[in-house]
């Protein structure tokens, strides 16, 4: 107000306009020295991280948030604590996708005429890579009806292994993207427990052949509990909420393939990962070979 009223300074003086509005004259002066001054080092050093802020907040589709923000400016040689990133993001209005909660809705129970015992009990990350895998089917809705992915992923390193979509809830579904994990993966110095629900799918005797056949042993949660394949549902929360319930597929092929440039070129080799230390699936086993190597 005192700097709007400059113009009356021949009528009315600063000092008896800090003395109305009770403000101490000298701080008036020194306010005004800073403002003429431009920003102060510290107000230049928040707007250079806020425009990095944005540029990773957008390479990432909109999604990270602080913990993931603070993660791409360390491995950009940015010194910056977590809580100033949260909070030059709170101030600029940048926010990463929060996961929901997710209701499994796939899971129609099959007859095992030999039943399958669960192996894992939920030890997900189970300390090395190849211990045990975890599969689960999903729907994704498109403009020619619905289609179905399956996926199955490392506990350990969080990597998707193998990934199929097709347009009916057939084993073949499952069996196929069991296979590509087996044959990414190559020859396996012991059994990979292979953990699902006890959906029609995983309960099969076709499946139950393939395992055997592949080397894997079979393990399964009870059924109706999706916490017992935990492993297998955060991953669609992050598919669903950071990408899936943000674009519309016209067709099963359209989702197919956006499905897996999203598994293959996002998730896999960049996303960070919060349970691996904040770096993709991919980097965190290069990283391993080079430890064990």
């Amino acid at each position: 107000m005192i700097e709007a009223e400059k113009a009356h300074e021949t009528t009315l003086t600063v000092t008896r306009m800090c003395r109305l509005l009770g403000v101490d004259r000298r701080r008036f002066y020194e306010w005004r020295a800073r403002k003429s001054a431009g920003p102060s080092p510290r107000q230049r050093r928040a707007a250079e991280l806020t425009e990095q802020i944005r540029r990773f907040h957008a390479a990432s589709d909109a999604t990270y948030g602080a913990p993931r923000i603070h993660a791409d400016l360390q491995d950009a040689g940015v010194v910056v604590s977590r809580k100033t990133v949260a909070k030059l993001m709170r101030a600029d209005g940048i926010t990463g996708i929060s996961p929901r909660t997710w209701h499994p809705p796939t899971t129609v129970r099959g007859d095992d005429p030999f039943p399958v015992p669960d192996l894992v009990e939920r030890r997900f990350d189970q300390g090395e890579r190849d211990l045990a895998w975890f599969s689960d089917i999903t729907y994704l809705h498109t403009g020619e009806g619905w289609a179905y992915l399956c996926v199955v992923r490392d506990g350990h390193t969080r990597r998707v292994l193998g990934r199929t979509v097709a347009g009916s809830l057939h084993t073949d579904l499952v069996e196929d993207a069991l296979r590509q994990a087996v044959s990414l993966r190559g020859h396996l110095p012991r059994k990979v427990v292979f953990h699902a629900d006890r959906g029609t799918q995983y309960t099969s005797a076709q499946l139950a052949d393939a395992a055997t056949e592949l080397g894997v042993l079979r393990s399964m949660g009870r059924t109706g509990v999706c916490w017992d394949n935990a492993a297998a549902e955060s991953f669609w929360s992050v598919f669903k909420n950071e990408y899936y319930n943000r674009h519309v597929f016209a067709t099963i092929d359209t989702a197919r393939r956006a499905a897996y440039v999203w598994i293959d070129g996002w998730y896999n080799a960049r996303r960070r990962h919060s349970g691996i230390g904040y770096i993709s699936p991919l980097e965190y086993e290069r990283r391993q070979l080079a430890l064990a190597a």
